[in-house]
């Protein structure tokens, strides 16, 4: 082979080292996940008055509408974790035909740990568990809120007496909603479902490996108007 066909002497290296330069400057910056998955103290923004989220899920598109005046500590926290990327590969876990789908524990029991204890405060209920609201999941405790939250298929009222506090409300894509897979029921102990327990410490590999048919949310992102 020729010698000028050859990549072998110093000012080949340069070339390279330059070329890559280039491509590197025209791909722009790398970015790695944001920080705020594995630290809630850096997730701390207060959300909009109203705004929109989209779930990209794999049973289609569902569009969440809040609002910050229905349940402030609840919008805000949902804000956050949109725009941190918390529920990108999230499982919706618990669906109980005809009562609610939840969903919002990571898929990387590390980022669940990281949240584990980050609480915030209850907010008063002002609107009612009806069919398509989205509220926050709660320990029997006060001020227990994390990440987890629930879509509501039917009336629910019945739940505003404990404390349960919707902040928005699906605007579009209740059908996919409903065509979430439910047939494992209720999770463990009280069903056959998944435990919560095993999730937080094992993750998505649990729930991949014993109830695949489970549907997730792909992708979570803040609707620009």
């Amino acid at each position: 082979m020729s010698s000028r066909l050859r990549w072998s002497s110093p000012f080949a290296a340069v070339a390279v080292a330059l070329l890559s330069a280039s491509i590197a400057v025209a791909a722009g910056p790398q970015t790695g996940p944001n920080p705020a998955l594995r630290d809630p103290s850096l997730a701390t923004a207060t959300a909009p008055a109203t705004y929109q989220v989209k779930l990209q899920t794999t049973k289609g598109d569902v569009v969440i509408e809040v609002h910050r005046d229905w349940a402030p500590h609840g919008a805000d926290r949902f804000y956050n974790l949109v725009k941190a990327g918390y529920y990108d590969g999230a499982k919706f876990f618990r669906v109980i035909s005809g009562f609610m789908a939840q969903v919002g524990m990571n898929p990387d029991p590390q980022v669940t740990a990281a949240w584990a204890a980050a609480s915030i405060p209850d907010d008063p209920v002002s609107q009612s568990n009806t069919r398509g609201m989205v509220t926050f999941a709660a320990k029997a405790s006060p001020n227990s809120r994390t990440t987890q939250f629930f879509i509501n298929f039917g009336d629910n009222s019945a739940l505003d007496r404990s404390g349960f506090a919707p902040f928005g409300r699906v605007v579009s894509g209740m059908e996919a909603v409903d065509a979430l897979y439910a047939g494992y029921g209720e999770g463990a102990p009280r069903g056959a479902g998944p435990s919560q327990g095993r999730i937080a410490r094992e993750g998505d590999a649990y729930l991949a490996a014993e109830f695949p048919k489970l549907d997730a949310i792909t992708h979570a992102t803040i609707v620009d108007k």
